[in-house]
């Protein structure tokens, strides 16, 4: 069992090369000009949403720096910060469910797959983030 987490948290660096890729289909338009620009967004969302996914696969039993340690650790601060993560996925969900499903043109049909991706990813990364707020939690680990 230990060999498989330490083979998803070694996979969890994916995400760095798929929020690469993003960051490249956001230069897209600046090379082969402004006509794809919405065709570029949405693949950049689609690799963003695959980042995000590998990220969730990391150890949360350990937090990355000390930003992300205050957040998790302070009841008040991740619970924001929870609330934060689930409004961003519901808004992503509904945004790409709407386009993906009902949009008939326009901008929103136009990325509504990498929205949606987007959106799931966000699922992904809630619950990791709600295990990191479990598993840092001052008020809760230092009463045990």
């Amino acid at each position: 069992m230990h060999n498989i987490k330490d083979l998803f948290h070694k996979l969890s660096y994916l995400q760095y090369p798929m929020l690469l890729i993003a960051l490249v289909y956001c230069c897209v338009p600046y090379v082969q000009g402004f006509d794809v620009f919405w065709t570029s967004v949405n693949q950049a969302l689609v690799f963003a949403g695959l980042g995000i996914s590998f990220s969730t696969l990391q150890d949360t039993t350990k937090t990355q720096n000390d930003f992300s340690k205050r957040i998790w650790q302070d009841p008040t601060k991740g619970r924001r910060f929870l609330h934060l993560i689930l409004g961003s996925a519901l808004v992503l969900l509904a945004v790409g469910l709407y386009g993906f499903v009902v949009a008939d043109t326009g901008i929103i049909k136009e990325v509504a797959f990498g929205t949606l991706m987007l959106g799931i990813s966000y699922l992904g990364l809630l619950k990791a983030a709600a295990e990191m707020y479990e598993n840092h939690r001052v008020d809760r680990n230092s009463a045990s």
